[in-house]
């Protein structure tokens, strides 16, 4: 796939690494947490052979983009995010979002709904009645096996340096225990159409980095996890039933009413 644009822009004061490709209707990927627009790569041609323009920016303290002093939630990062549609785009965008991007996206939609035509929720949980019981997420992002898979993608792209992946993985990890916490009653406020697609009870973020680290170890290229959807359950998204679109993990099932509430006629 041939990128038109990668590389850093200024939005709101602030250096954003961001890629785009092809031509059409404007689609924003938002990526998860850890992670920047190499999560993307095996959706982006496909999306930009569908006749989509296909922006992939990465957030503050991810992947090339640099860290901003002070905290991190995912208020700010939807803020960040609010400035790059409206510098970048000037329209309204598709939005799909994955893990902390599908929170990032719902803030945005709240918040700028002129900025947001369709959406896509993949594999998030917005408060902690969603949280998967028994789940050892933050525990295994903890681990020294994480640390070190995450800092391969860390380490080699980060403008702060390797040594800044501590203050990053303090900040990440400390939103990841106290955020999200979004009361459901108030999606219904969104009015852009919303597919969204919780994975299944018990399958976290842990299991899909141990999985990403033993196939990269392999030799897979990106260590891309493939997921076949549930039998029976009909994707919405027109992707085969093989495709790498990004690992799902549990999301709260009240949201299921957001796709509802919103599908449209």
């Amino acid at each position: 796939m041939v990128i038109g644009v990668a590389g850093y822009i200024e939005v709101a004061g602030r250096r954003t690494w961001h890629e785009v490709s092809g031509d059409g209707d404007p689609l924003v990927l938002l990526h998860g947490g850890f992670v920047g627009a190499s999560s993307f790569y095996a959706q982006t041609p496909a999306l930009v052979e569908a006749g989509y323009r296909v922006h992939v920016p990465e957030r503050r303290g991810h992947a090339h983009t640099p860290d901003v002093v002070g905290p991190l939630s995912y208020s700010v990062m939807a803020d960040d995010m609010v400035a790059y549609l409206e510098q970048e785009v000037g329209a309204p965008a598709h939005l799909v979002g994955w893990s902390d991007g599908a929170v990032v996206a719902l803030l945005i939609a709240r918040r700028r709904p002129d900025l947001v035509a369709r959406m896509v929720l993949i594999g998030q949980y917005y408060n902690a009645a969603g949280k998967a019981a028994g789940g050892d997420l933050v525990a295994y992002l903890n681990s020294p096996e994480a640390i070190t898979f995450l800092r391969r993608a860390y380490d080699p792209v980060s403008p702060d340096g390797p040594d800044h992946f501590a203050v990053v993985h303090d900040k990440m990890m400390h939103m990841i225990t106290t955020e999200p916490e979004i009361a459901l009653d108030t999606l219904a406020d969104i009015t852009a159409p919303t597919l969204v697609a919780p994975g299944r009870p018990g399958r976290g973020h842990h299991r899909t980095l141990r999985r990403s680290r033993r196939r990269a170890a392999r030799g897979t290229p990106g260590g891309a996890t493939r997921h076949a959807r549930p039998p029976g359950r009909a994707s919405g998204t027109g992707q085969p039933a093989d495709s790498h679109f990004p690992p799902r993990h549990r999301c709260d099932p009240g949201l299921e009413r957001l796709h509802r509430l919103n599908r449209p006629p």
